[in-house]
């Protein structure tokens, strides 16, 4: 079973490349993010044509996060709980039926946090404490669990080209790595590092200064998996290519393969 993630950037902008993506990578689950669509104008019929279920949480030019899936869930949660008052739409997460169980999947997209002098970075680490707290229920659920999206995270040095020009940035003040590093101290494993940790290995490019073409990217997309999901991992990659085509994404898919099945 293929599970992907992938940052869109709009899915109206990005429709066509989408559709091609799915068509040809045909992953089982995609978690999206950034649709900045609502749920109603979301274009799911192309999607659907091509044999996938639509699941959003969107909102109108901001935001959004979706679960596309070969099949359909079994329970749908919007949001991330513990502030009623957010009204970003940031989280969606499904359960899914395979062979022996459930499998629980969830897109994520984090908040960026700059500038940091402002209410958008105490924000991003709230939001971090409350995705803490509530991925710590789940895995008392002991159930495989894969937590995918944008998390505006830098983990390491070694995931930026250049560490010294973000040093003052909220993707990688020591604060953001610091909550990163207690959400994976619950007992989640990074499923690129965890595969191989070497350095490099990027899933962003900004559109300035050639970054694209000088490889100047970092790494801020990310796979967590609890213990029972990265027991079952085979595979995954960093679909780099999509970052040249035509009107592309800034950010690019990460795939993981799993030993699970559909029932």
């Amino acid at each position: 079973m293929k599970i992907a993630t992938w940052n869109i950037n709009g899915i109206k902008a990005r429709q066509d490349n989408l559709l091609a993506w799915l068509e040809a990578e045909q992953p089982d689950i995609a978690c999206l993010q950034e649709i900045k669509s609502q749920d109603e104008t979301f274009p799911r019929a192309p999607i659907e044509a091509l044999g996938y279920h639509v699941e959003t949480h969107g909102q109108k030019g901001f935001n959004g996060v979706a679960l596309l899936s070969k099949k359909a869930p079994d329970e749908v949660e919007r949001g991330l709980p513990g502030a009623d008052d957010d009204v970003q739409s940031r989280y969606i997460e499904g359960v899914f039926s395979v062979s022996g169980g459930v499998i629980r999947v969830a897109s994520i997209y984090l908040p960026n946090g700059n500038p940091v002098d402002s209410d958008k970075y105490p924000y991003k680490l709230a939001w971090i404490d409350r995705l803490k707290s509530h991925v710590s229920q789940r895995l008392a659920l002991e159930e495989p669990l894969i937590l995918a999206g944008d998390y505006n995270v830098i983990p390491r040095p070694g995931d930026c080209h250049d560490p010294a020009a973000w040093a003052e940035d909220a993707l990688f003040l020591p604060a953001t790595r610091e909550a990163f590093t207690a959400l994976l101290g619950l007992g989640l494993y990074d499923a690129v590092t965890s595969a191989d940790d070497k350095a490099g290995q990027y899933t962003f490019w900004d559109y300035q200064a050639g970054a694209w073409q000088k490889n100047n990217g970092i790494r801020i997309d990310h796979m967590l998996l609890s213990s029972q999901a990265a027991d079952r991992l085979k595979t995954i990659e960093i679909d780099k290519k999509v970052r040249g085509w035509e009107k592309p994404s800034d950010h690019v898919p990460v795939v993981a393969a799993f030993e699970f099945e559909w029932v």
